[in-house]
């Protein structure tokens, strides 16, 4: 899965690039390794966002936090930091040998919106996946538009629909990967 930061777009609609927050990178990184999905990409095309990751994961990794909390070392082991969506997607295609399918998340409905269900099918496939959360208000028009497939958004009991995107992984990789019934099975993206 990749967490985009460039483009999406702010309240008003505007493209924009966000920052980076520890809050997502130790809590998402937590929700991946929970649910077996490796790697989490970080995507930021700002030098300094990417060095605060790498500050982040020195620390939690390799330095004294690895020896203070294993269990955070082994959640944010799973992060690559890379600058753009392309290169995430390079990577992939050169850690599995083909082009994955890319699904992008959204707060808005859409017609051709798959369902979680649709999703854990998908996942049955040949081909691997690359789940997509935008940071701020959200993916970009431009990255929605270049992606193949997109995720019907998770809607709670009234009309507000605003969660982090902490809240949001969390909930999609349990919709997706974990057992929905007792005994059942589990499908790896």
């Amino acid at each position: 899965m990749a967490l985009i930061h460039h483009p999406v777009v702010d309240k008003n609609g505007s493209a924009i690039t966000a920052a980076v927050t520890a809050l997502d990178l130790h809590d998402i990184a937590r929700a991946a390794r929970t649910y077996g999905v490796a790697p989490f990409y970080v995507v930021t095309p700002l030098a300094d966002q990417q060095a605060l990751v790498t500050e982040i994961l020195d620390h939690w990794v390799h330095g004294v936090g690895a020896q203070y909390n294993p269990d955070r070392k082994t959640a944010l082991a799973v992060i690559r930091t890379m600058p753009s969506l392309a290169a995430a997607f390079a990577d992939m295609v050169q850690d599995h040998g083909v082009p994955p399918l890319t699904v992008a998340t959204s707060a808005q409905m859409a017609a051709s919106d798959l369902t979680c269900g649709d999703l854990r099918a998908l996942a049955q496939g040949e081909r691997p996946l690359l789940l997509l959360f935008g940071t701020a208000w959200g993916l970009a028009a431009e990255v929605l538009a270049q992606t193949d497939h997109r995720l019907a958004p998770i809607t709670g009991t009234g009309d507000y629909n605003h969660l982090s995107v902490r809240s949001a992984v969390s909930i999609i990789l349990d919709r997706i990967l974990g057992n929905l019934q007792p005994g059942g099975e589990t499908v790896r993206v």
